[in-house]
């Protein structure tokens, strides 16, 4: 089976594209062939300052190494390496119809909030059902906001057989179990909200973003609920199940103060990605190797895109001379 996901280089990485996704693409690729990209092209929707956008697409490449990726297991590579991908969502684009796109949650979400509106925002679900198609996914490991993207490809790619030929498999989301993290306002952690706590800052830097959490005003001695509390959202993701468990009676029995709670929610963070730090500025010394593996890795799924290319070329009469 193979499988493919990727993550926009718009911003630091943070917890939740952990837990939503790092955490899994490195167990998976101990058991399937996988593709993971960095996602520039996407993150044009965005980021439009060029230094900003190439140094960003570096540190998800470190962020990725440093937390046990392994790039002779799985392909690590950019997005904009394999230009195939941006022929392919034109061709997706020709079979798509209107109404689709504007069903899409994440396009009008960000409407909502204000963001700037572009036609590259809106037409975000093609180029990322080209990501998915072009190397023949099966299995799409996303959170579960990111099943409409995946019900979209598969919908695409039923639009393009039935026009022309099978040409695409159907891919499968595969769901991690992870609820969706909090950010340090309550809403959903999104680089676009500004609300992260970012995997690598350092040690001080990140113990202050904790503490700046958001809570309720329950008093110390009253008892709490956890199951409505960011902090508590957060610690369960690090701490041990009966840890987890006691961290929960000590809410229902009353006399805890959320700043204790923060605390060992740092000192859990360091625990995890204190060692991962370290990792990461070994790679960081070292551009050339990191370059050489982005480079075979886009070796790799190029070589699958190229060929997935031909068909779907031949199914739509496109006839290029080389």
């Amino acid at each position: 089976m193979r499988v493919l996901s990727g993550i926009q280089a718009s911003g630091k990485l943070h917890l939740g594209n952990y837990f939503g996704a790092i955490q899994q693409h490195v167990q998976l690729q101990h058991e399937h062939e996988c593709f993971f990209f960095i996602a520039n092209y996407h993150s044009l929707t965005t980021v439009q300052d060029s230094e900003r956008l190439r140094r960003l697409t570096l540190d998800v490449a470190l962020d990725y190494l440093a937390l046990d990726l392994d790039p002779h297991k799985a392909a690590l590579f950019r997005q904009s390496d394999v230009p195939e991908v941006c022929e392919l969502a034109w061709i997706l684009s020709t079979v798509t119809g209107m109404g689709l796109l504007e069903r899409g949650t994440t396009y009008r979400d960000k409407v909502e909030r204000g963001l700037p509106a572009s036609v590259g925002l809106f037409f975000y679900p093609v180029l990322m059902a080209a990501d998915i198609l072009i190397y023949r996914g099966d299995i799409v490991p996303v959170g579960r906001d990111q099943k409409q993207h995946i019900e979209f490809t598969r919908d695409m790619a039923v639009y393009f057989n039935k026009t022309y030929r099978e040409v695409f498999v159907l891919p499968e989301p595969r769901f991690n179990e992870a609820a969706i993290v909090p950010g340090v306002d309550g809403q959903k952690m999104s680089k676009s909200y500004g609300n992260t706590v970012e995997l690598f800052s350092e040690p001080e830097v990140l113990r202050q973003r904790i503490l700046s959490i958001k809570t309720d005003s329950t008093p110390i001695e009253a008892p709490k609920t956890p199951d409505t509390c960011n902090v508590f959202s957060l610690l369960r993701l690090f701490a041990s199940p009966q840890e987890t468990a006691e961290w929960a009676e000590r809410y229902h029995r009353g006399g805890l103060g959320y700043g204790e709670v923060k605390r060992r929610l740092a000192a859990l963070y360091e625990e995890t990605f204190g060692p991962r730090r370290a990792a990461r500025a070994r790679w960081q010394a070292h551009p050339n190797d990191v370059e050489d593996i982005l480079r075979d890795g886009a070796r790799r799924a190029r070589a699958v895109a190229q060929d997935v290319m031909e068909h779907v070329r031949s199914a739509c009469g496109i006839v290029t001379k080389r």
